[in-house]
């Protein structure tokens, strides 16, 4: 799928290849649903709610973002809290609660810490040093809206998932571009990006639609064996969940 003459990108921290003001603050929501063409009278749902915002934190400008993860029942809610300097989209605090449980990072340039100041935090005493500082592969949507993408290239991103086995280049290639259609029977121009990984010993891919215009993050449709799953950004009309959960 790619060409011979593909740009190759690499995209470290120290480059500052990322264009952060493309990522704009606000609320991002995902219907996420899962399809198993040997239950082909089910679906599995959750929806995502993403939301960004630029604060202070230590006299510098920190995007801080926020995940809700909502499905069908309790044990599948999950709650992100993620902050990373604006200057370079480095990563500085994450933290996840899932199941119940919590796991806290510290994150600088030389290492991945447990943050003792967390009471609940599972990973107190986790420590992950390494040379290359890497990106925080939980906010992948957020990155991949910040790359300088065009036709041809190819980017390798240095991700980690905080708390699991080690940093990762990881490959996206632009396969080409698609205009996908909207409301109003509008088509709007994206570029698609696509990787592979393995999934149990066998072949993975995702495709990613990105528009060209606003850098918007639109849909995505992975492949793995035995199904399906694919992600799509909900119009700016779709209702806030968070203040009728939370009563703020």
């Amino acid at each position: 799928m790619e060409s011979a003459v593909a740009q190759v990108d690499t995209i470290r921290l120290k480059d500052k290849r990322l264009n952060t003001s493309a990522l704009k603050p606000g609320m991002r929501q995902y219907l996420v649903y899962f399809q198993m063409p040997q239950s082909p009278k089910t679906l599995r749902y959750w929806f995502w709610l993403r939301n960004t915002q630029v604060q202070k934190s230590n006299g510098e400008s920190v995007f801080v973002t926020t995940q809700n993860w909502y499905g069908s029942d309790t044990a599948s809610y999950r709650s992100v809290y993620s902050v990373n300097r604006v200057s370079d989209f480095s990563p500085v605090y994450h933290s996840e609660t899932v199941g119940g449980k919590n796991k806290s990072f510290n994150w600088s340039a030389d290492k991945v810490t447990g943050a003792d100041t967390v009471a609940a935090n599972t990973q107190k005493n986790f420590v992950m040093s390494y040379t290359d500082p890497c990106f925080n592969w939980n906010l992948d949507i957020e990155t991949f809206e910040m790359l300088p993408l065009a036709a041809g290239k190819i980017f390798v991103i240095n991700f980690y998932d905080a708390g699991l086995g080690n940093p990762n280049y990881v490959k996206y290639t632009v396969i080409g571009s698609e205009e996908i259609r909207t409301y109003d029977n509008q088509k709007i121009d994206c570029w698609k990006l696509y990787t592979e990984s393995d999934f149990k010993g066998q072949r993975a891919t995702q495709t990613f639609w990105i528009s060209k215009k606003g850098h918007e993050f639109l849909k995505e449709e992975d492949v793995f064996p035995g199904g399906y799953r694919y992600k799509i950004k909900m119009p700016a009309m779709a209702v806030d969940l968070l203040p009728r959960f939370t009563g703020k």
